[in-house]
């Protein structure tokens, strides 16, 4: 799309698509922040719950990002994509490699519940990703690349107690995803469609994040912590 097909267009809309990611998606939760600062007895097996979790998420290829590549047009939206995607490649590479380095997954009460609910979840952001809706899966991309800082601060604390290094981050910044939902979105059903694939991708992750905290408090159960 051109300077020219913008002109007239709400500029508020990629704005507010990054303040629902700061309103809606991982920095309010608590186990989120409970992992970033972890120095309790339980916090090596906590953190590594979280990376194999993370890592049966987005660990595997293709992931969302390159589903959502493979059905973007030529053009400045296409060209964010790649950007994320091939960035993304690089926080693929780290997470299993970290995997590898926690050791194995801890043991937890609800294993068959667990497995269940992530392979929804896996279900849930291919279908984003790969959505037919003009909007949706940029939506989707987007809200994966601002909240995935908030990600990437849980593996790095997890590097951190497990003695491996953590590489630089190289995910778009606000400014070219800014940029690329401006350019994509044209129409009030893109905008729509948009917030769907934004929404439905927060709660993914929240639910992840809900899920961790359940199993970190069943292990504590298990052992009689609490």
């Amino acid at each position: 799309m051109g300077q020219g097909a913008m002109q007239g267009k709400p500029v508020g809309i990629a704005e507010a698509q990054l303040a629902r990611v700061a309103a809606d998606g991982l920095a309010g939760h608590s186990h989120v922040a409970k992992l970033r600062t972890h120095a309790g007895p339980q916090a090596a097996r906590d953190l590594a719950d979280a990376v194999h979790l993370l890592c049966q998420l987005y660990g595997r290829h293709p992931g969302m990002l390159d589903m959502a590549l493979s059905t973007t047009p030529a053009g400045p939206v296409r060209d964010w994509m790649m950007q994320a995607a091939e960035a993304f490649d690089r926080e693929r590479m780290y997470l299993v490699q970290l995997t590898s380095q926690v050791g194995p997954m801890p043991s937890t009460p609800g294993a068959a519940q667990t497995e269940s609910a992530m392979i929804a979840q896996r279900r849930a952001i291919e279908t984003l990703a790969c959505s037919e809706r003009d909007g949706c899966s940029l939506g989707a991309a987007t809200a994966l690349v601002a909240d995935w800082p908030l990600i990437r601060a849980v593996l790095d604390a997890a590097a951190v107690r497990f003695g491996h290094d953590a590489p630089a981050p190289t995910m778009p910044g606000d400014a070219e995803s800014t940029a690329a939902i401006r350019e994509g979105i044209a129409t009030v059903p893109a905008e729509r469609a948009l917030s769907f694939g934004t929404d439905q991708l927060l709660l993914q992750h929240r639910g992840l994040f809900d899920l961790l905290e359940a199993r970190a408090d069943a292990r504590d159960k298990a052992d009689g912590i609490i």
